[in-house]
């Protein structure tokens, strides 16, 4: 005789089953915080040079430079190379471990949320997303990324920008640091100056972040062995995460770079600037044009400092495999 009811044995079972479940996802969540973490470092290091370039474009007055090159001999002449090419640097040392963090934590959920709402086939072990689905995840990493990312781009561009008009001798500059320009923003307008710029954040980091990790899965996937059936097998090659995180970062600001202009021109504008107020200032000194100034460094930017990103983010994941796995 059987029964339709489950026996108290393969319920103990189901539970075990849904609760190793629970505690490899979590295990991959926290993993995900490291290695966006080692990424994050790793792109400050190679990037921040070339941002500082893309930021005293964006916000300097017209004629204040020639070209990329005009940016840094002046900026070297005046504050010196280490200095003056990382002038703003704290913020996103501080920032970055979070932000990026956050932003491959957000990616790992937001593929976690693909797989409950869609189909997503497994060969070799491995999830084969969709440009779709990847696209969609990477958007969702966004989200919660810009609650970091908004605050620190704000102390960043302050500190970028100031190196551009140093005081007159005997003076100090307005802002000494990091936690200074926030103490400083929260005086002057609470907590809706120090997150100035959010939605332009979003909006920027929103279609970005789909494009970026979009990208870099393709163009890994092309260059990543694969078994007769085409089906990524899930080896690591370190060339092409190099390939694919620096084609990432490309894909990430064609789309959005006007709209990363008029999120530093808002966040570096005295007094209180709106949205619409920022564009048509920016079309009206330049038309169109006028919203692509650092275009070429921004790109620049982007091949070494997301290669860097993305080569950071697989070795942190390949060695805490190989640390706790094996």
């Amino acid at each position: 005789m059987s029964s339709s009811a489950s026996s108290p044995q393969q319920i103990k079972d189901e539970v075990k089953v849904v609760e190793a479940k629970a505690v490899n996802q979590t295990i991959a969540q926290l993993r995900s915080l490291a290695a966006g973490a080692a990424g994050g470092l790793c792109a400050v290091v190679v990037g921040h040079p070339f941002d500082l370039v893309k930021v005293r474009l964006q916000t300097a007055e017209k004629g204040v430079y020639s070209s990329a090159m005009d940016v840094v001999r002046k900026t070297v002449a005046r504050e010196g190379l280490a200095r003056g090419l990382y002038a703003g640097v704290s913020a996103p040392l501080v920032g970055v471990t979070p932000m990026f963090a956050v932003s491959f934590w957000g990616y790992d959920v937001g593929k976690t949320l693909v797989e409950r709402f869609s189909v997503v086939p497994v060969k070799n072990n491995t999830p084969q997303y969709s440009i779709a689905q990847i696209s969609a995840a990477g958007f969702f990493s966004a989200i919660p990324m810009t609650l970091i990312t908004a605050p620190f781009e704000r102390v960043k561009v302050l500190l970028q920008i100031q190196g551009q008009n140093p005081p007159p001798p005997g003076q100090k500059p307005k802002y000494s640091g990091g936690t200074d320009v926030v103490r400083q923003l929260y005086k002057e307008g609470g907590i809706r100056s120090v997150f100035r710029g959010s939605a332009m954040t979003l909006a920027r980091d929103g279609p970005g972040s789909a494009a970026y990790f979009a990208a870099y899965e393709y163009i890994k996937r092309s260059l990543t062995p694969k078994d007769a059936d085409g089906n990524v097998t899930g080896d690591l090659s370190l060339s092409a995460v190099v390939c694919a995180g620096g084609a990432a970062g490309i894909a990430m600001w064609i789309p959005v770079f006007p709209v990363d202009t008029i999120k530093s021109r808002l966040q570096s504008a005295p007094g209180k600037p709106t949205i619409g107020g920022t564009i048509r200032a920016v079309y009206g000194n330049g038309g169109f044009k006028a919203f692509f100034p650092g275009f070429g460094p921004a790109l620049a930017r982007a091949v070494p400092a997301n290669a860097a990103t993305f080569l950071g983010v697989e070795l942190a994941h390949k060695f805490m495999k190989k640390m706790f796995d094996e």
